[in-house]
C-alpha cells in the first residue's frame, strides 16, 4: 500500500507531523507499536510547561486531542509494531509482520524509553512492584511506602502524583544533589512524607512475590542500608527508540538520530523529530516543534520529486 508519507511513531512530534502533512495535501500513515498514541507524554499525569495551558492539563487529554485532531485531517494511523525497514530505494518501505508499506518520504518519531538499572531483582518484580510510569500503577500503592529512584523533572513531577495515594516516598539520587526543576523542588520539599537520599545508589531489589525492600549504597562512604517499601519507581533516564533502524540512518554514540536544523537525516527523504532526535533540550514543546519542521520540509521533498 502506498503513501506519501509514513510516520513512525506516535507521541506528540509524531502527531504534529501528521497534523501537518494532511493539512499539506499529503496521503499520511502513521505507525505506532502501543495500542494506546501518545508515547511517554501520555503517560504524564500533569502538564505544566505546554503553552496555552494555565492551569496545566493531563497528558492523556493532550495527546488525545492531537490524535483526534490528525485523524480529523485524514491521517490514517495503525497500531503496529515494525519488523523491518529499506531506506535504500528512492521509494521507502516499512514492513510489519503481516504487511508492507511504501512511501516518499519518512519522518521517525519512535520517542525514548526508560533506561533500566539492571540490578538485582529489577526483572523479577516488573509489575509486581516495579514500575515506570506513575500514573499507570499510582493507584495500586495507595497507603504504601515506596521508593523512586531519580529526582530529576520526572521523578519529582511522578512523586507529587504519587502521593495523592501512597503513604511515604523515599527518593534516591545519584547525584549529590536533585536535577529536576526548582518549581518542583520545592513543591516536594514542602510534603512531609518524603525522604531523600542523595549521592545514594539503588543496588537491590528485594521480596518474595512481591517487593518488599531495597538496599540502597552511599556513594561516598560505601555504607549499604535496606529500606522497607512496597514499591519502586523508577527514573534513571531514557534512551532512543532506534534499535529497529538498524543503522539505516546515522546516529550518535547514545543512539539518537543525527539530523540538522531541518529534521533531515542522513538519508534523503528520511526525517527525525522529537525526542528520538539529538538535541539539547526533550519536552513537548520542542517535539511538537520538530513534528511540523520534519511535515514541512517532507511537503517540500516530495513536491521536488513529483515536479521531476
Amino acid at each position: 500500500m502506498g503513501y506519501d508519507l509514513t510516520i513512525i511513531g506516535g507521541g506528540a512530534a509524531g502527531l504534529t507531523a501528521g497534523i501537518y502533512a494532511s493539512r499539506g495535501g499529503l496521503k499520511t500513515l502513521l505507525v505506532e507499536k502501543l495500542p494506546l498514541i501518545g508515547g511517554l507524554a501520555r503517560t504524564t499525569d500533569r502538564i505544566e510547561n505546554y503553552p496555552g495551558f494555565p492551569s496545566a492539563i493531563t497528558g492523556t487529554e493532550l495527546m488525545e486531542n492531537m490524535k483526534q485532531q490528525a485523524q480529523g485531517f485524514g491521517v490514517q494511523i495503525l497500531t503496529k509494531e515494525i519488523v523491518s525497514i529499506d531506506f535504500k530505494s528512492e521509494i521507502k518501505s516499512i514492513s510489519t509482520k503481516d504487511e508492507e508499506f511504501k512511501a516518499t518520504s519518512i519522518i521517525i518519531a519512535t520517542g525514548t524509553q526508560p533506561v533500566k538499572l539492571g540490578i538485582p531483582g529489577e526483572e523479577k518484580f516488573m509489575g509486581r512492584g516495579v514500575s515506570y510510569c506513575a500514573t499507570c500503577d499510582g493507584p495500586l500503592f495507595k497507603n504504601k511506602n515506596i521508593v523512586i529512584v531519580g529526582c530529576g523533572n520526572s521523578g519529582l513531577q511522578e512523586g507529587l502524583f504519587l502521593l495523592k495515594f501512597v503513604n511515604h516516598i523515599t527518593y534516591i539520587e545519584f547525584l549529590p544533589y536533585m536535577t529536576g526543576e526548582k518549581i518542583l523542588q520545592d513543591r516536594i520539599k514542602d510534603k512531609k512524607r518524603t525522604t531523600f537520599y542523595s549521592n545514594t545508589i539503588l543496588t537491590e531489589i528485594k521480596g518474595g512475590d512481591k517487593v518488599e525492600a531495597v538496599t540502597v549504597k552511599n556513594r561516598g562512604n560505601n555504607e549499604l542500608k535496606e529500606i522497607p517499601a512496597d514499591g519502586v519507581f523508577i527514573y534513571a533516564g531514557s534512551k532512543p527508540n532506534t534499535l529497529f533502524l538498524n543503522g539505516a540512518v546515522e546516529l550518535d554514540k547514545a543512539g539518537y538520530i543525527i539530523t540538522n536544523e531541518r529534521m533531515e537525516t542522513s538519508v534523503s527523504g528520511i526525517y527525525a523529530a522529537g525526542d528520538v532526535r539529538k538535541k539539547d533540550l526533550r519536552q513537548v514543546a520542542t517535539a511538537v516543534s520538530d513534528g511540523a519542521t520534519a511535515a514541512f520540509m517532507a511537503i517540500e521533498y516530495i513536491e521536488r520529486k513529483e515536479s521531476l
